[in-house]
């Protein structure tokens, strides 16, 4: 892209985007013209050293240093650019962005800054189009957790989120961690346990979680599919829900972390939920 140009074209935005535009310049600093800061800070940090030689010229390892900061500033600004401008890309139209937390905002930004990898900035955008969209969806507790996981890991989760259900709350099906259903896509034991070990699951690999205080007729949702199931008591029915279940932080990242529906996986739980003596229907995919 031409020096100067701006990564972002204002005249194109919706509102919602320009107001999330208008918080991120508030919180971090104008975002406007990305490519043009480098030259304002370059042109600042030449002015401050011609002061400066008016004092005492200055060494050579202050101008690696001068030099270096220039660079790194330069490149945490190309990086807030690219991650909102990934944000705004995807920003619903009924957004309730003038409700976003300013500080929320620079707290986000002071951790995703240094994120050059594509991928991951387009985790880092979901998230704060996600919390552009409805406000406090996401926790700081999220965010400082997001900063700590890397290109693998996010790689992982996002395998273990096409196992999610929607049963009131995301809710993982793993049944048994040995089926070839889950170790194709390379959630293992080992796997699970790593996920646990980093705080996104909670595994309990022998007796296994179940839901409880369903009536006769309950709906659940695999990637928008609707699915009836019919219980044999008309209260206080039960459902097996596997080994894994989601941290509140697992809860707040599935539905961002970029997975997709597996239409083998949904026909293994319908067999699984069959198999109990369950009656279900669903609606087409």
């Amino acid at each position: 892209m031409p020096e100067g140009k701006s990564l972002i074209n204002l005249g194109d935005l919706s509102k919602p985007a320009t107001v999330l535009i208008e918080k991120v310049s508030a919180a971090v600093g104008s975002i406007y013209e990305p490519y043009h800061v480098k030259r304002m800070v370059r042109a600042e940090v030449e002015a401050e050293k011609i002061k400066a030689i008016a004092r005492i010229e200055l060494s050579e390892i202050e101008h690696r240093a001068v030099e270096r900061f220039v660079h790194q500033e330069a490149r945490k600004q190309e990086n807030i650019e690219q991650i909102t401008a990934r944000a705004v890309a995807s920003l619903p139209s009924d957004a309730k962005v003038e409700n976003l937390d300013e500080d929320w905002v620079a707290h986000f930004f002071k951790q995703c800054d240094t994120v050059s990898d594509k991928e991951m900035q387009s985790l880092w955008a979901r998230l704060l189009s996600g919390e552009a969209a409805r406000p406090g969806t996401f926790s700081k507790r999220t965010v400082n957790f997001t900063s700590t996981i890397d290109k693998k890991d996010a790689t992982l989760f996002t395998a273990f989120c096409q196992f999610v259900w929607m049963i009131g709350e995301p809710t993982p099906l793993i049944y048994e961690s040995t089926d070839e259903i889950y170790n194709k896509q390379g959630i293992t034991f080992d796997a699970l346990k790593h996920l646990d070990d980093i705080g996104l699951i909670s595994l309990e690999s022998i007796s296994g979680y179940a839901k409880t205080g369903f009536v006769k007729y309950a709906h659940v949702f695999y990637f928008g599919r609707s699915t009836a199931i019919e219980f044999g008591s008309d209260s206080n029915n039960e459902l097996d829900i596997g080994h894994a279940l989601l941290t509140s932080i697992g809860k707040e990242l599935a539905p961002i972390c970029g997975s997709s529906r597996n239409d083998e996986f949904y026909q293994y739980v319908i067999r699984n939920w069959f198999e109990r003596g369950l009656v279900l229907s669903s609606i087409g995919f």
